[in-house]
Protein backbone atom coordinates (compact mmCIF):
# COMPACT_ATOMS: atom_id res chain seq x y z
CA UNK A 1 0.00 0.00 0.00
CA UNK A 2 1.32 3.39 -1.14
CA UNK A 3 1.81 6.55 1.45
CA UNK A 4 -0.28 8.16 -1.36
CA UNK A 5 -3.54 5.83 -0.92
CA UNK A 6 -2.81 5.63 2.92
CA UNK A 7 -3.15 9.38 3.60
CA UNK A 8 -5.88 8.91 1.20
CA UNK A 9 -7.63 6.96 3.29
CA UNK A 10 -6.82 8.61 6.52
CA UNK A 11 -8.35 11.95 5.20
CA UNK A 12 -11.61 10.01 5.14
CA UNK A 13 -11.73 9.43 9.16
CA UNK A 14 -13.97 11.80 11.51
CA UNK A 15 -15.85 12.92 8.24
CA UNK A 16 -19.54 12.37 7.27
CA UNK A 17 -20.33 12.22 3.41
CA UNK A 18 -23.87 13.70 2.30
CA UNK A 19 -24.86 12.29 -0.81
CA UNK A 20 -27.99 11.71 -3.36
CA UNK A 21 -29.56 9.14 -5.77
CA UNK A 22 -31.80 11.39 -8.10
CA UNK A 23 -33.21 8.53 -9.83
CA UNK A 24 -34.25 6.76 -6.58
CA UNK A 25 -35.22 9.87 -5.07
CA UNK A 26 -33.09 9.47 -1.53
CA UNK A 27 -30.37 11.34 -0.09
CA UNK A 28 -28.00 9.87 2.43
CA UNK A 29 -24.74 10.14 4.47
CA UNK A 30 -22.00 8.39 5.16
CA UNK A 31 -19.80 8.70 8.51
CA UNK A 32 -16.55 7.63 9.06
CA UNK A 33 -14.98 8.30 13.25
CA UNK A 34 -11.84 7.37 13.29
CA UNK A 35 -9.25 9.25 15.96
CA UNK A 36 -11.74 10.94 17.13
CA UNK A 37 -14.05 8.25 18.56
CA UNK A 38 -10.61 6.16 19.63
CA UNK A 39 -9.91 9.12 21.76
CA UNK A 40 -13.06 8.65 23.51
CA UNK A 41 -13.04 4.97 24.02
CA UNK A 42 -9.11 4.50 25.08
CA UNK A 43 -9.67 7.94 27.37
CA UNK A 44 -12.46 5.91 29.48
CA UNK A 45 -10.84 2.76 29.01
CA UNK A 46 -14.50 1.01 28.29
CA UNK A 47 -14.74 -2.61 28.27
CA UNK A 48 -14.88 -3.66 24.13
CA UNK A 49 -18.65 -4.82 24.60
CA UNK A 50 -19.66 -0.83 25.70
CA UNK A 51 -16.94 0.36 23.59
CA UNK A 52 -19.07 -1.37 20.51
CA UNK A 53 -22.10 0.18 22.09
CA UNK A 54 -20.89 3.77 22.28
CA UNK A 55 -19.23 3.59 18.71
CA UNK A 56 -22.43 3.04 17.17
CA UNK A 57 -24.39 5.75 19.00
CA UNK A 58 -21.65 8.44 17.97
CA UNK A 59 -22.13 7.37 14.80
CA UNK A 60 -25.16 7.56 14.88
CA UNK A 61 -25.27 10.81 16.29
CA UNK A 62 -22.66 12.26 13.78
CA UNK A 63 -24.92 11.22 11.11
CA UNK A 64 -27.84 13.06 12.19
CA UNK A 65 -25.78 15.77 14.26
CA UNK A 66 -23.99 17.14 10.78
CA UNK A 67 -27.55 17.76 9.31
CA UNK A 68 -28.06 20.28 11.44
CA UNK A 69 -28.62 23.87 9.49
CA UNK A 70 -27.87 26.11 12.33
CA UNK A 71 -25.39 26.36 15.48
CA UNK A 72 -27.07 23.73 17.71
CA UNK A 73 -27.12 21.17 19.52
CA UNK A 74 -28.54 16.87 18.78
CA UNK A 75 -28.42 14.95 22.01
CA UNK A 76 -28.51 10.92 21.79
CA UNK A 77 -29.54 9.19 25.02
CA UNK A 78 -30.10 6.05 26.07
CA UNK A 79 -31.50 4.44 29.14
CA UNK A 80 -32.40 0.86 30.31
CA UNK A 81 -32.12 -1.95 32.10
CA UNK A 82 -29.12 -3.74 30.55
CA UNK A 83 -25.70 -4.11 31.59
CA UNK A 84 -25.25 -0.75 29.41
CA UNK A 85 -27.58 1.56 31.84
CA UNK A 86 -27.08 4.59 29.93
CA UNK A 87 -25.22 6.25 26.72
CA UNK A 88 -25.32 9.92 25.85
CA UNK A 89 -23.77 11.28 22.79
CA UNK A 90 -23.43 15.48 22.25
CA UNK A 91 -23.59 16.72 19.12
CA UNK A 92 -22.53 20.27 18.64
CA UNK A 93 -22.92 21.59 15.02
CA UNK A 94 -21.38 21.91 13.02
CA UNK A 95 -18.83 19.57 14.51
CA UNK A 96 -18.11 18.73 17.83
CA UNK A 97 -18.78 15.57 19.36
CA UNK A 98 -18.21 14.11 22.91
CA UNK A 99 -19.57 10.69 24.30
CA UNK A 100 -20.13 8.45 27.66
CA UNK A 101 -21.59 5.87 28.43
CA UNK A 102 -22.31 3.76 32.17
CA UNK A 103 -22.52 0.09 32.56
CA UNK A 104 -22.50 -2.21 35.33
CA UNK A 105 -19.56 -4.29 35.51
CA UNK A 106 -21.11 -7.19 37.32
CA UNK A 107 -24.05 -7.74 34.93
CA UNK A 108 -21.47 -6.59 32.06
CA UNK A 109 -19.31 -9.87 33.04
CA UNK A 110 -22.40 -12.07 32.93
CA UNK A 111 -23.83 -11.19 29.66
CA UNK A 112 -19.77 -11.52 28.19
CA UNK A 113 -20.11 -15.23 29.56
CA UNK A 114 -23.43 -16.07 28.11
CA UNK A 115 -22.52 -14.61 25.05
CA UNK A 116 -25.24 -11.82 25.32
CA UNK A 117 -23.07 -8.98 23.72
CA UNK A 118 -25.43 -7.98 20.71
CA UNK A 119 -26.08 -3.90 20.82
CA UNK A 120 -29.89 -4.84 21.52
CA UNK A 121 -28.94 -7.59 24.80
CA UNK A 122 -26.58 -4.71 26.23
CA UNK A 123 -28.86 -2.03 26.42
CA UNK A 124 -31.90 -4.30 27.47
CA UNK A 125 -35.18 -2.88 27.80
CA UNK A 126 -35.63 1.57 28.09
CA UNK A 127 -35.90 3.85 25.76
CA UNK A 128 -34.08 6.15 23.07
CA UNK A 129 -34.39 9.79 23.40
CA UNK A 130 -33.25 12.23 20.63
CA UNK A 131 -32.94 15.98 21.30
CA UNK A 132 -32.37 18.81 19.42
CA UNK A 133 -31.42 22.22 20.78
CA UNK A 134 -31.48 25.33 18.73
CA UNK A 135 -30.45 27.59 21.58
CA UNK A 136 -33.02 30.18 23.89
CA UNK A 137 -34.20 31.42 20.77
CA UNK A 138 -36.31 28.28 19.98
CA UNK A 139 -38.06 25.25 21.73
CA UNK A 140 -36.08 22.36 22.18
CA UNK A 141 -37.44 19.40 20.23
CA UNK A 142 -37.33 15.84 21.43
CA UNK A 143 -38.22 12.61 20.16
CA UNK A 144 -38.42 9.46 22.60
CA UNK A 145 -38.86 5.35 21.18
CA UNK A 146 -38.92 2.48 23.40
CA UNK A 147 -36.11 0.25 23.51
CA UNK A 148 -37.14 -3.20 23.88
CA UNK A 149 -34.59 -5.62 24.91
CA UNK A 150 -35.18 -7.14 21.21
CA UNK A 151 -33.63 -4.84 19.24
CA UNK A 152 -30.55 -2.30 18.91
CA UNK A 153 -29.74 1.05 17.97
CA UNK A 154 -30.48 0.45 13.82
CA UNK A 155 -34.34 -0.57 14.32
CA UNK A 156 -34.52 1.80 17.31
CA UNK A 157 -33.55 4.63 14.90
CA UNK A 158 -36.25 3.17 12.11
CA UNK A 159 -38.52 3.44 14.49
CA UNK A 160 -37.59 6.78 15.44
CA UNK A 161 -37.66 7.77 11.75
CA UNK A 162 -40.84 6.17 10.82
CA UNK A 163 -42.72 7.47 14.48
CA UNK A 164 -41.50 10.83 14.77
CA UNK A 165 -40.34 12.00 11.44
CA UNK A 166 -42.29 10.09 9.41
CA UNK A 167 -39.46 9.88 7.08
CA UNK A 168 -38.61 6.35 5.37
CA UNK A 169 -35.25 5.73 6.58
CA UNK A 170 -33.13 2.98 6.20
CA UNK A 171 -29.41 2.52 8.11
CA UNK A 172 -26.72 0.45 9.54
CA UNK A 173 -23.95 0.73 11.82
CA UNK A 174 -20.69 -0.70 13.09
CA UNK A 175 -17.98 -0.91 15.26
CA UNK A 176 -14.54 -2.58 15.15
CA UNK A 177 -11.36 -1.91 16.79
CA UNK A 178 -8.94 -2.70 13.95
CA UNK A 179 -4.87 -3.14 13.62
CA UNK A 180 -2.84 -0.96 11.62
CA UNK A 181 1.15 0.40 11.49
CA UNK A 182 0.14 2.31 15.06
CA UNK A 183 -1.31 -0.88 16.83
CA UNK A 184 -5.11 -1.38 17.58
CA UNK A 185 -7.52 1.43 17.55
CA UNK A 186 -11.28 2.13 17.48
CA UNK A 187 -13.39 2.62 14.18
CA UNK A 188 -17.24 3.26 13.47
CA UNK A 189 -19.01 3.52 10.96
CA UNK A 190 -22.63 4.21 9.53
CA UNK A 191 -24.49 4.73 6.38
CA UNK A 192 -28.00 6.42 5.84
CA UNK A 193 -30.63 6.75 3.33
CA UNK A 194 -33.82 8.66 3.54
CA UNK A 195 -36.69 8.24 0.77
CA UNK A 196 -37.76 12.43 0.22
CA UNK A 197 -39.57 12.09 -3.07
CA UNK A 198 -40.26 15.19 -5.01
CA UNK A 199 -42.04 13.93 -8.03
CA UNK A 200 -46.45 14.25 -7.60
CA UNK A 201 -46.27 10.15 -8.81
CA UNK A 202 -43.84 8.84 -6.02
CA UNK A 203 -45.42 11.33 -3.24
CA UNK A 204 -49.05 10.32 -4.27
CA UNK A 205 -47.72 6.56 -4.21
CA UNK A 206 -45.79 7.00 -0.97
CA UNK A 207 -49.09 8.01 0.70
CA UNK A 208 -51.67 6.20 -0.43
CA UNK A 209 -52.36 2.63 0.77
CA UNK A 210 -54.23 -0.03 -1.47
CA UNK A 211 -56.77 -0.75 1.62
CA UNK A 212 -59.45 -3.38 0.47
CA UNK A 213 -58.74 -3.25 -3.18
CA UNK A 214 -59.50 -6.80 -4.56
CA UNK A 215 -56.20 -5.85 -6.62
CA UNK A 216 -54.11 -4.77 -4.20
CA UNK A 217 -51.94 -7.92 -4.99
CA UNK A 218 -50.87 -6.77 -7.98
CA UNK A 219 -49.32 -3.23 -6.82
CA UNK A 220 -46.17 -3.47 -5.04
CA UNK A 221 -45.05 -4.92 -1.53
CA UNK A 222 -45.23 -2.20 1.20
CA UNK A 223 -42.47 -2.53 3.55
CA UNK A 224 -42.45 -1.95 7.03
CA UNK A 225 -42.38 1.71 6.78
CA UNK A 226 -45.15 1.85 4.76
CA UNK A 227 -44.24 2.74 1.10
CA UNK A 228 -45.31 1.34 -1.56
CA UNK A 229 -42.59 2.18 -4.17
CA UNK A 230 -39.85 0.64 -5.79
CA UNK A 231 -37.63 3.36 -5.68
CA UNK A 232 -37.51 2.83 -1.97
CA UNK A 233 -37.74 -0.60 -2.48
CA UNK A 234 -34.59 -0.50 -4.31
CA UNK A 235 -32.78 1.59 -2.17
CA UNK A 236 -33.47 -0.17 1.30
CA UNK A 237 -32.56 -3.57 -0.10
CA UNK A 238 -29.14 -1.92 -1.19
CA UNK A 239 -28.30 -0.79 2.14
CA UNK A 240 -29.28 -3.77 3.63
CA UNK A 241 -26.40 -5.42 1.57
CA UNK A 242 -23.83 -3.22 3.39
CA UNK A 243 -21.68 -5.17 5.84
CA UNK A 244 -19.84 -4.01 8.75
CA UNK A 245 -16.41 -4.28 7.55
CA UNK A 246 -17.43 -2.12 4.78
CA UNK A 247 -18.19 0.47 7.36
CA UNK A 248 -15.09 0.20 9.38
CA UNK A 249 -12.24 -0.36 6.87
CA UNK A 250 -9.92 2.06 6.81
CA UNK A 251 -9.10 1.56 2.96
CA UNK A 252 -12.32 2.01 1.98
CA UNK A 253 -13.59 5.47 0.73
CA UNK A 254 -16.75 6.86 1.27
CA UNK A 255 -17.03 7.64 -2.53
CA UNK A 256 -16.23 4.45 -3.39
CA UNK A 257 -18.58 2.74 -0.71
CA UNK A 258 -21.70 5.07 -2.23
CA UNK A 259 -20.16 3.57 -6.06
CA UNK A 260 -20.24 0.28 -5.33
CA UNK A 261 -24.12 0.70 -4.16
CA UNK A 262 -25.61 3.63 -6.49
CA UNK A 263 -23.43 3.47 -9.08
CA UNK A 264 -25.85 1.71 -11.50
CA UNK A 265 -28.36 4.65 -10.68
CA UNK A 266 -26.12 7.47 -10.25
CA UNK A 267 -25.41 9.11 -7.04
CA UNK A 268 -23.41 12.71 -6.28
CA UNK A 269 -21.69 13.56 -3.51
CA UNK A 270 -21.29 16.75 -1.70
CA UNK A 271 -18.67 18.40 0.48
CA UNK A 272 -17.46 16.01 3.46
CA UNK A 273 -18.49 17.50 7.06
CA UNK A 274 -15.84 17.00 9.85
CA UNK A 275 -16.24 15.87 12.94
CA UNK A 276 -14.11 16.91 16.23
CA UNK A 277 -13.44 15.32 19.58
CA UNK A 278 -14.45 18.15 21.78
CA UNK A 279 -16.04 18.44 25.19
CA UNK A 280 -17.73 21.80 26.33
CA UNK A 281 -16.29 21.59 30.03
CA UNK A 282 -14.43 24.80 30.42
CA UNK A 283 -13.58 26.12 34.02
CA UNK A 284 -16.54 28.48 33.54
CA UNK A 285 -19.12 26.37 32.67
CA UNK A 286 -18.19 24.05 35.64
CA UNK A 287 -18.25 27.27 38.13
CA UNK A 288 -21.37 28.10 36.34
CA UNK A 289 -22.91 24.84 37.57
CA UNK A 290 -21.77 24.67 40.87
CA UNK A 291 -23.05 28.50 41.51
CA UNK A 292 -26.21 27.10 40.84
CA UNK A 293 -25.87 24.71 44.19
CA UNK A 294 -27.13 26.34 47.30
CA UNK A 295 -24.40 27.04 49.85
CA UNK A 296 -25.39 24.14 52.29
CA UNK A 297 -24.79 21.72 49.31
CA UNK A 298 -21.44 23.79 48.02
CA UNK A 299 -19.73 23.13 51.73
CA UNK A 300 -20.69 19.06 51.71
CA UNK A 301 -18.68 19.15 48.56
CA UNK A 302 -15.28 20.26 49.80
CA UNK A 303 -12.80 17.30 49.90
CA UNK A 304 -10.25 17.22 53.39
CA UNK A 305 -7.82 19.13 50.93
CA UNK A 306 -10.06 22.05 51.02
CA UNK A 307 -11.38 21.76 46.96
CA UNK A 308 -13.82 20.74 45.26
CA UNK A 309 -13.28 18.76 42.92
CA UNK A 310 -15.10 18.22 39.82
CA UNK A 311 -14.59 14.56 37.20
CA UNK A 312 -16.44 15.39 33.67
CA UNK A 313 -17.33 11.89 32.91
CA UNK A 314 -17.26 12.82 29.45
CA UNK A 315 -13.65 13.47 28.80
CA UNK A 316 -12.66 12.22 32.22
CA UNK A 317 -10.87 15.88 33.17
CA UNK A 318 -10.54 16.58 36.89
CA UNK A 319 -11.01 20.74 37.88
CA UNK A 320 -10.04 21.90 41.00
CA UNK A 321 -11.78 24.27 42.78
CA UNK A 322 -11.50 26.55 46.18
CA UNK A 323 -14.64 28.09 47.63
CA UNK A 324 -13.13 31.04 46.65
CA UNK A 325 -13.53 30.77 43.45
CA UNK A 326 -17.21 29.47 43.34
CA UNK A 327 -18.21 32.13 46.12
CA UNK A 328 -16.30 35.16 43.88
CA UNK A 329 -17.08 34.30 40.86
CA UNK A 330 -13.27 34.60 39.99
CA UNK A 331 -12.06 30.99 38.50
CA UNK A 332 -8.10 30.26 39.80
CA UNK A 333 -6.09 29.91 36.77
CA UNK A 334 -5.18 25.98 35.99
Amino acid sequence: MTEAVLTAAAEQDDRVLPFTVEALDVRGRVVRLGPALDAILHRHGYPEPVARVLGEAAALTALLGTALKFEGRFQLQTKTDGPVEMVVVDFDAPDRLRAMARFDAERLGQAVASQQTSTAALLGAGYLGMTIDQGSHASRYQGVVPLDGADGLEAAAHRYFRQSEQIPTRLRLATARVVGSHGESWRAGGIMVQFLPTSPERQRQQDLDPGDDPNKSSLPERDPDGVADDAWAEARALIDTVEDHELVDPMLESERLIYRLFHERGARVFEQAPVREVCRCSRESVLAMLRKFSQAERREMVADDGKVKVTCEFCSQVQEFSPDDIESGAPQQP
